[in-house]
């Protein structure tokens, strides 16, 4: 495969709890805007972590007909808005591109647990044979690129990656070298997610994964790198980019916000919900990234750090930082944007890649809001508490999974 062919980044949507569109959610992160509070989408009396960061006001009638809504999970919804909304932001609407040659690539870590939900009750209260014929396809992980391709017309390959909280990053990785290598002009890519149910969120509280020590302060709860940290926050939403070939992008004039230059990938193969001390996984991830996007470490500018504000994650990721970076890890900036928008699990890389190409079109640097303590192990410049205007010549993004699966894009300016 050669990465000769450029791939631009023409379209952007997102559904998010700071915001369902993609201006409302960049003036929020430009600004130090929580989207977490409490827990609304059930009563959070029965579990330890009471705050969540909730998608707001979300009118599925504005994306499609609420009688076809409810043939969908949430996670489907979510991705199907944000998918309209990339690809009008595109200027492919009104056509300019050969259907069969375009494809669709959705990360999705967990599918629509609420309509799990629903469905033990009904089979434990009333028995197998009043389950809802849609319950299957409204579940099922894949549903969500299926209802986008049909939505959009889009005949050409339709995959759902899942591989935990990298799943949105290892998506636009897979579409990426689709269209390289001649299997794809355009992509529909991103990642989608719907877990605030008293399923997962009391599953990831048994595994002692949550923040619980700020529901009564939920704007504080998610606080990447600082000492006071003590688990991640439970986020939900989606986002989408609408990739091109550089020649389908300019034969068609389209407008730009920057080059999707390169993606590594890499397994830790060592523990299925801890990350490696050590950082080797990472640190070859982010390696592969740069060597794949034709850039030389001092070359970027910014990162936007997997972040998740556990006490485990966030100095392994400084520490794989500093061994790829070296002493230029101290000049550039690095920031969680976890801590407005908490975590998307796979839907978190996919928002991060957004905000990665609007950083490097808008010139700004997005803050790591609620550091308050420094940790000494976590010891970059992580744009504490406020952004700062600059010039973003390129960014990259991280996601580390559960698995040991890491996933890293790498964006430059055009």
């Amino acid at each position: 495969m050669s990465n000769t062919t450029k791939v631009l980044v023409t379209g952007l949507g997102v559904i998010s709890p700071v915001g369902n569109t993609v201006e409302e959610m960049w003036t929020s992160i430009r600004n130090g805007v929580s989207g977490i509070g409490r827990t609304t989408k059930f009563d959070p009396s029965r579990v330890d972590a009471k705050v969540a960061a909730e998608v707001k006001n979300f009118d599925v009638s504005k994306y499609v007909d609420p009688k076809e809504a409810r043939r969908m999970a949430l996670f489907t919804q979510y991705a199907l808005a944000a998918a309209k909304q990339a690809w009008q932001d595109s200027g492919l609407a009104g056509g300019g591109a050969d259907p069969e040659r375009v494809a669709v690539m959705v990360g999705n870590g967990i599918g629509g647990k609420e309509v799990d939900e629903e469905g033990y009750h009904t089979l434990f209260e009333r028995g197998p044979g009043r389950l809802s014929p849609m319950m299957i396809p409204k579940l099922i992980a894949n549903e969500a690129a299926g209802n986008i391709s049909i939505a959009l017309g889009a005949k050409g390959a339709v995959h759902t990656i899942v591989t935990a909280c990298a799943s949105g990053t290892d998506a636009l990785g897979v579409a990426l070298d689709m269209i390289r290598c001649g299997r794809a002009d355009v992509v529909i890519a991103g990642g989608t997610e719907a877990t605030v149910t008293e399923y997962c969120v009391g599953g990831f509280c048994s595994m002692k994964a949550l923040s619980t020590k700020y529901n009564d302060t939920p704007e504080k709860a998610c606080r990447p790198f600082d000492a006071g940290r003590d688990g991640f926050i439970m986020g939900e939403g989606a986002a989408m980019l609408i990739l091109e070939s550089e020649a389908h992008a300019r034969a068609r004039n389209a407008r730009v916000y920057c080059e999707f230059a390169g993606y590594g990938a890499s397994g830790d193969a060592y523990h299925l919900t801890a990350p490696d001390p050590g950082a080797s996984g990472a640190i070859r991830a982010i390696t592969l990234a740069l060597k794949d996007a034709g850039l030389a470490p001092e070359d970027v500018d910014y990162v936007n750090a997997h972040g998740t504000s556990t006490p485990l994650n966030d100095p392994m990721e400084t520490k794989a930082v500093k061994a790829v970076f070296g002493a230029h890890a101290y000049q550039l900036r690095m920031s969680s944007t976890k801590s407005m928008t908490g975590h998307l699990l796979g839907a978190a890389g996919a928002l991060e890649a957004v905000i990665c190409a609007l950083a490097i079109k808008d010139g700004f640097f997005p803050p790591t809001i609620n550091h308050e303590t420094p940790d000494p192990e976590c010891d970059l410049n992580i744009v504490p508490n406020q952004g700062v205007v600059g010039t973003v010549r390129a960014a990259i993004s991280t996601s580390l999974g559960f698995g040991g699966h890491n996933g890293v894009v790498a964006f430059k300016a055009v």
